[in-house]
């Protein structure tokens, strides 16, 4: 399961953001992604998703695997919508 987001902040998804993406990561059982420019990393290590470097206007995918991927995707996506950090992507 995978969801595209546009980085809609004008900051990007730096240290602040990018902890509260691991953190709701961390929750779950399921593997969890992001994948930008070519690179994937894990969602579930802070200095993965920094090494990104999300900056506004990039295309981010957020992808999981297992057993509670749903849900993980879906508590990322209230995540990345509700504090302003993306928008969906089609």
């Amino acid at each position: 399961m995978e969801k595209t987001f546009k980085v809609t902040s004008d900051t990007g998804i730096h240290a602040r953001p990018a902890t509260a993406l691991v953190n709701a990561s961390n929750k779950f059982k399921s593997g969890v992604f992001a994948e930008s420019k070519g690179k994937k990393v894990t969602m579930k290590s802070i200095l993965g998703v920094l090494s990104l470097g999300l900056e506004e206007n990039d295309i981010l995918t957020l992808s999981a695997e297992g057993e509670d991927a749903a849900e993980a995707i879906a508590a990322l996506e209230e995540i990345m919508v509700k504090e302003g950090l993306g928008e969906l992507h089609a």
